[in-house]
């Protein structure tokens, strides 16, 4: 096996043009699971660990980037205001992992139960990527994420990171396992609530062969919060039919199929109950923060 190990980001362009094949490591959480497995023999490995230039991250007005070399634990210790994001974080895995594991490898892996694509899709992500003769290009979440495992990135491309408009309201992320901590996601969701737009944002992940939104129970919620007044009222109570609708139509989203982790009933039943508790959690935040003004 040959390592390549670029120092810089031009250099690992270039690496990856003169060798498309090689096959990039960070973090290796995956990877390594693969090839320590038999599952995955590269003749090329490329090291990205010291390529600075992705391990970093910027905000510019209400726009944020994320470098596919952020590990979990800097998101967690230095994005806490991206809260869907930080609550993914801190749920990859062990403390060990967190500090090895990278956004661009959940990326690279495409894998449905990734921790951090469904809070990228419910931000409508997009994904930012390089070749040496093309340059940058950013492709939206679900034009990357094609399949199991399968992304659209072309061979002489490197994942640089994502990039995302910051929303303003409550959001959350949450899974079911099959226990409490560094287990892979039975099911999982992201929530959202974007004020600027009236819209609500649902992801769910391990319930189809990708990361999935939910766009009936997204209008169906906007719709009652609107002739519920929530929108302009923090205060304001959603009935239980409204609640409860929500539940059932982010449910019907799922696609999910019966495997050793849980069966497709189970996880229909599980996001029925995740959306009802996300959205439970972010009218009760807005309550609070009425009360508090």
């Amino acid at each position: 096996m040959e390592i390549l190990i670029p120092r810089t980001l031009e250099e690992a362009l270039a690496l990856k043009a003169s060798t498309p094949e090689a096959v990039p490591i960070a973090g290796g959480t995956d990877l390594m699971v693969e090839i320590n497995f038999d599952h995955l023999r590269p003749d090329v490995v490329m090291d990205l660990t010291r390529v600075s230039e992705l391990a970093t991250w910027r905000q510019d007005g209400d726009r944020v980037f994320v470098g596919a070399g952020m590990t979990y634990a800097r998101l967690l210790r230095e994005l806490p205001q991206m809260r869907a994001l930080a609550e993914a974080s801190r749920s990859v895995g062990s403390p060990q992992i967190r500090n090895r594991g990278t956004l661009g490898g959940n990326l690279g892996t495409a894998s449905p139960a990734g921790d951090s694509l469904p809070v990228l899709a419910a931000h409508e992500a997009e994904v930012v990527v390089a070749s040496a003769a093309r340059g940058e290009r950013s492709v939206p979440w679900d034009a990357f994420l094609v399949g199991v495992k399968r992304t659209s990135i072309m061979p002489d491309e490197l994942i640089l990171g994502a990039r995302w408009r910051v929303l303003g309201g409550p959001q959350s992320f949450s899974k079911v396992g099959t226990r409490n901590a560094m287990v892979i996601a039975v099911v999982s969701l992201c929530f959202a609530l974007d004020p600027q737009t009236r819209t609500a944002r649902v992801a769910l992940g391990s319930v189809a062969p990708t990361v999935v939104r939910a766009p009936e129970a997204e209008a169906f919620l906007a719709a009652a919060f609107e002739g519920a007044g929530a929108w302009d009222d923090p205060a304001a109570v959603l009935a239980n039919d409204a609640v409860e609708g929500f539940a059932e139509r982010v449910a019907a989203a799922a696609r999910p199929i019966d495997d050793v982790r849980g069966s497709a009933a189970y996880r229909r039943h599980a996001v029925r109950v995740l959306a009802r508790r996300a959205l439970t959690w972010a009218m009760g935040e807005r309550a609070t923060e009425a009360m508090a003004s």
